[in-house]
């Protein structure tokens, strides 16, 4: 049962994303796009006999910093070595970077273990937000917003520039993206996205609390166009304001993850981040 580690093209990683839906972590229906738009090379499979047996990505998204998602064994093949050998061939790819995670409680342990230090939590919430009629005051569609604005308001937000990303990530189809003007520039921008279950937001940034729940009211009524209710956030508690936001939409907190890095990442505005842009890719 000899392992064969090698790069993962995204046909494969349709595979990957049925796995990631058995193990309850709700992947969006069309998110693989933009992730391999970031960095194709950053996506690995595991094989035994030419059958997937295990998957990582670690994903490079400039010369200082990576993200490292998708780690996943296959059930029946678990305990054998196979995560851990797919993960030490896949880290190579992130060079001497900072990596960050978003780990599971029972992963955190194994984690630290590999050098990963803890630096706040997420919880995913989720739930039925109440929705207006009419438009929300202030939102527009984020393709009438200059597309250098909105990547300057995502760069404060992310340990790291990621245009390829970005515009993917906006533009991808089913992709619902919206952004809060006032006197003309961005306060905040978000996006929703169809998932296994509830309709997935995420980013969810903005300059103020109100910014942020005009977005959050607005991409939930987006959700609805294409047939979800519920939607799900993953909101980091480094942002009070945005638990106390998401308990005023009704939403209740279901599992939690922990940000997790190897070394500094630049700073960037975390009162801003009421809601990561993915669990998956940071």
């Amino acid at each position: 049962m000899t392992l064969h580690i090698a790069p993962a093209s995204l046909q494969d990683w349709a595979l990957v994303r049925s796995w990631a839906a058995d193990e309850g972590w709700n992947p969006g229906a069309a998110d693989a796009r933009a992730f391999f738009a970031q960095d194709p090379e950053g996506f690995f499979l595991g094989r035994i006999d030419g059958e997937p047996v295990s998957a990582i990505s670690v994903v490079n998204y400039s010369d200082d910093y990576s993200f490292l998602g998708f780690y996943l064994v296959r059930p029946d093949l678990r305990g054998l070595g196979h995560g851990l050998a797919t993960w030490r061939a896949a880290l190579t790819h992130a060079g001497g970077r900072t990596v960050g995670l978003d780990g599971v409680p029972d992963q955190q342990d194994n984690y630290r273990r590999s050098g990963f230090a803890p630096a706040y939590r997420t919880a995913r919430y989720v739930g039925e937000v109440p929705v207006a009629d009419g438009p929300v005051a202030g939102v527009v569609a984020a393709d009438r917003v200059d597309p250098a604005a909105l990547a300057a308001y995502d760069n404060t937000c992310h340990p790291a520039d990621r245009p390829r990303f970005l515009t993917a990530w906006l533009t991808t189809p089913g992709h619902r993206a919206l952004a809060r003007l006032t006197d003309g520039r961005p306060t905040g921008y978000g996006v929703v996205r169809p998932a296994e279950d509830e309709a997935r937001i995420g980013p969810l940034f903005a300059d103020t609390a109100a910014d942020a729940a005009a977005l959050l009211d607005a991409l939930a009524a987006q959700a609805r166009a294409f047939g979800s209710a519920r939607v799900a956030i993953d909101m980091p508690e480094a942002n009070p304001a945005a638990a106390r936001l998401a308990e005023e939409r009704g939403l209740e907190p279901t599992f939690e993850t922990a940000r997790m890095y190897t070394g500094p990442i630049r700073p960037i505005a975390q009162d801003r981040v009421f809601g990561v842009t993915t669990l998956e890719l940071g």
